[in-house]
């Protein structure tokens, strides 16, 4: 909408003192004015500029993404859509030849571009692929030409594996350009409307990349020289729309599905979750929680990734950019226990249309998609000692997640 950044930054703002001020009583002594620091004085200072101040500050004008998407998108449409002006290499303009073009200095050559409408993020193993080959199958949902592209948390910086080091940027027209064919989609649609009507194009563009929940290691990186402890920004202050969905899945088992280590047994699982404690309540004493769970050299050093279970802290920081009623939080154990229900509460979040009773048989027959290994079965339960550390350890973050999602669910008593 026209007023897209100049709430978000009064939202901003406003969470940001909302959630300095809220009492968190975590049982590692976490410090809650320094679990919710963000660069707020960034926003003060820059409240009068037409866009993200974090974006204008913190990256480089190779990065600036506003300088290609705009402030304002298309009308009647549901996904943000706008055009842009071919210009650049005349290979990619079909009118090159066109004499009209030529001799006229306002004949213009425009591509419909789209960015995702909405997301589907959350942890590994939480379902993300499964409900994207689902959402496939409704005709007003289109995803880009991969699942997990990973741009706006590696890629548009510069890795595809951190380990790998620096390879080479991927510029915001990249991944614009796998969002072609959904264009497409839309713009038939809006030629279809041509005729007089005004209806809205229901055509959704999605993405899945289910690491823009979490992974922030991007800015270790980039500001390397930097003395500051907790990220100056993270993927979602640059993502210009919504709505999200998040699949989770109990923080200590999640742990336990996702360890690949070589040679790994549930007693050497047992072994690496104590060694991964140890380190991450060793770095709480000398750090604030938030710093702790974006701290990528302590996340490389883990055996276990323990901080990827702690979800509440990347769903407070969503929060201070999107609204709640943006967010949609399912649990893996719904979604398996009763996909016919949680598919229609996915389709409802997205206000799309009822599919055909043959294009839901379809969808409910499909079979679950990235499933557990064989070789990962075989490994049999976790240890029971193991059960209880990893949940003793993740209990303080199960309660904040419950109570801020208003659902004892998610406390995960009973698994």
């Amino acid at each position: 909408s026209s007023d897209l950044w100049s709430s978000r930054r009064a939202r901003q703002q406003q969470q940001h003192v909302n959630y300095m001020n809220h009492q968190l009583l975590f049982s590692m002594k976490v410090e809650p004015t320094i679990f919710y620091h963000r660069p707020t004085v960034l926003y003060t200072l820059f409240q009068y500029l037409p866009c993200c101040p974090v974006l204008l500050i913190l990256l480089p004008p190779s990065l600036q993404l506003f300088s290609i998407i705009p402030r304002h998108f298309l009308p009647s449409i549901k996904s943000p859509c706008w055009y842009e002006e071919l210009s650049g290499e005349l290979s990619m303009d079909p009118y090159r030849k066109n004499l009209f073009t030529l001799r006229s200095k306002s004949f213009k050559t425009l591509r419909l571009r789209c960015l995702p409408y909405f997301y589907i993020i959350g942890q590994p193993k939480c379902g993300t692929t499964d409900l994207f080959h689902r959402l496939l199958l409704h005709p007003e949902v289109k995803f880009n030409t991969m699942k997990e592209p990973h741009w706006w948390t590696r890629k548009r910086f510069g890795y595809i594996r951190f380990k790998d080091g620096f390879q080479e940027s991927f510029p915001v027209e990249d991944y614009l350009d796998l969002f072609d064919l959904a264009a497409h989609n839309i713009q038939a649609g809006i030629s279809g409307n041509s005729s007089g009507g005004r209806s809205t194009v229901n055509v959704l563009t999605g993405e899945a990349s289910a690491s823009t929940m979490w992974d922030n290691q991007a800015w270790s990186y980039v500001h390397a020289d930097r003395e500051d402890t907790e990220p100056p920004f993270l993927a979602q202050d640059f993502i210009p729309h919504g709505p999200l969905c998040f699949t989770l899945f109990p923080g200590f088992i999640l742990d336990y599905l996702y360890f690949k280590m070589a040679n790994k047994s549930a007693e050497d699982f047992h072994l690496k979750v104590i060694e991964s404690v140890q380190l991450f309540k060793s770095c709480l004493s000398e750090r604030s929680l938030r710093s702790c769970v974006y701290n990528t050299s302590l996340s490389n050093t883990m055996p276990v990734r323990l901080n990827l279970g702690m979800y509440i802290v990347f769903l407070l920081d969503w929060l201070t950019v999107f609204h709640r009623e943006q967010i949609l939080v399912l649990r893996l154990e719904d979604y398996a226990a009763s996909l016919k229900v949680t598919i229609k509460k996915v389709f409802d979040f997205l206000s799309v249309g009822p599919l055909s009773k043959q294009a839901e048989a379809a969808l409910t027959k499909r079979p679950m998609s990235n499933t557990r290994r064989a070789a990962d079965r075989n490994l049999g339960p976790m240890l029971p000692a193991t059960r209880d550390l990893l949940r003793e350890f993740h209990q303080p973050f199960n309660h904040k997640l419950a109570s801020v999602l208003d659902n004892k669910a998610f406390l995960w008593t009973h698994t």
